[in-house]
């Protein structure tokens, strides 16, 4: 797969709204993005908040715009927060820099895009993210550090 299509964005929010369902997470938002930072998809879950889309589309664009998952994101933040600060600046206040946001590698390791969930806790919409990419087969790249 070279390119993000608009049916695998759609399949993507579909398993990580099933994966939220299957561990009773709170009400979701999906956002999928291309390897561009261009929004493909957002899906959001009844019941979510009202900043949810937001939030889920600035995990996945912080993701693409720095090449790494949003969880090296939340690290940077809090050991460089003046780098975050400059980064929310250049990027008009885009960027969360919390985990949930989780680049689509393809299996040579090439980046199609990023999944941004908001809705439960950071590490519940990360490990919601993971899934569904893992479900289509691609590579979830969080920014995982071992």
């Amino acid at each position: 797969m070279s390119a993000l299509t608009l049916k695998v964005a759609v399949n993507l929010t579909t398993q990580a709204i099933a994966a939220g369902r299957a561990i009773a997470a709170a009400p979701l938002t999906i956002a999928v993005l291309d390897a561009g930072g261009h929004l493909v998809s957002l899906q959001r879950e009844d019941g979510a908040s009202l900043l949810r889309p937001q939030i889920a589309i600035g995990k996945a664009w912080g993701a693409i715009a720095l090449g790494k998952g949003s969880r090296l994101l939340a690290l940077d933040a809090q050991q460089r927060p003046a780098f975050i600060a400059a980064l929310n600046s250049l990027g008009q206040g885009s960027v969360v820099p919390a985990p949930g946001g989780v680049l689509i590698r393809d299996q040579d390791g090439n980046v199609l895009g990023a999944v941004g969930i908001s809705g439960d806790l950071s590490d519940v919409d990360e490990q919601c993210a993971i899934s569904a990419i893992e479900a289509l087969g691609l590579r979830a790249d969080a920014g995982v550090t071992a």
